[in-house]
């Protein structure tokens, strides 16, 4: 594993999210697998928007270029997952290690908010955690976006697999920047941004929770409003199969493309297409 500079990193995460609205504010909420942090912006009394990142080196901060466009309705509240890299500090004794544990997770931070029902977003992973919380907690969910989401209608491609093996394997910076810029084609990136996920090369992390993707009988219960907007450039699934699947199991879904953008360029990136569509599925 690379050698991890918690200094850089605390550094890198504080430059990213200089990147937010002036009026954000840092929540720390208990929850019985730790504390968790949460980088919120907004009117307090605005409906809330719960955010989730993705896996790896994503945290909180990477939904800077969204933050103050959904502010404008709603209160921002994005999350560092616990035992991932960011803020958060998970419990020495106790951490996620089934689904079941990442929804009762996010049932406790949810209470420890103060909110009986949120409209949710998350990115890649982060949306396979949000899909599986709407159908285990339904009545705690009020809307349902997914950004170009992993494992929950399609299985990874071989490709992008064989490509990540070394960073998993052993994460150094270089393997980070490699990877990323396979995936996202060498577009530019943001520098501020790749430097945080080099940075998180290392991050003392406990294992991520795992899981098969959700059952279809359970996806054809779902109630909930979804969007689904995927990556027309991502390498992580195949596209088209992503959309034509969840059109066919999801009853209330709107599923979309957006253009000119990878995976691990969502959600940094700020493609107009990606703030229209957010707007207005999540309404005034």
């Amino acid at each position: 594993m690379g050698r991890y500079d918690g200094d850089a990193f605390e550094a890198a995460y504080d430059k990213v999210l200089a990147k937010w609205p002036a009026d954000r504010e840092a929540l720390r909420v208990p929850t019985p697998f730790g504390t968790t942090h949460v980088n919120a912006c907004g009117p307090a009394d605005a409906p809330p928007l719960v955010l989730l990142p993705g896996g790896g080196g994503a945290t909180s901060t990477s939904w800077y270029a969204q933050a103050a466009h959904l502010a404008r309705t709603r209160r921002v509240l994005a999350v560092d997952l616990i035992g991932a890299p960011g803020r958060s500090e998970p419990a020495a004794d106790r951490h996620p290690r089934t689904v079941a544990d990442l929804v009762a997770w996010l049932d406790a931070l949810l209470d420890g908010l103060g909110i009986e029902r949120a409209d949710v977003g998350g990115h890649s992973y982060g949306a396979w955690i949000a899909l599986h919380h709407a159908l285990r907690a339904p009545d705690r969910m009020r809307r349902l976006f997914l950004l170009d989401p992993t494992q929950c209608f399609a299985g990874f491609k071989a490709a992008y697999l064989l490509h990540a093996l070394p960073m998993l394997l052993r994460p150094t910076p270089a393997r980070v920047r490699a990877f990323l810029e396979w995936e996202t084609g060498k577009v530019a990136l943001d520098p501020d941004w790749l430097r945080l996920q080099e940075a998180a090369a290392g991050f003392p992390a406990t294992r991520p929770v795992t899981g098969p993707r959700p059952a279809p009988e359970a996806l054809r219960a779902l109630n909930a409003p979804v969007l689904l907007l995927v990556a027309a450039n991502s390498r992580t699934c195949d596209t088209y199969d992503v959309t034509a699947r969840a059109a066919e199991l999801l009853p209330r879904v709107e599923a979309d493309v957006v253009p000119g953008v990878s995976h691990h360029a969502l959600p940094q990136s700020a493609p107009p297409e990606l703030a229209r569509r957010l707007t207005e599925f999540l309404g005034e």
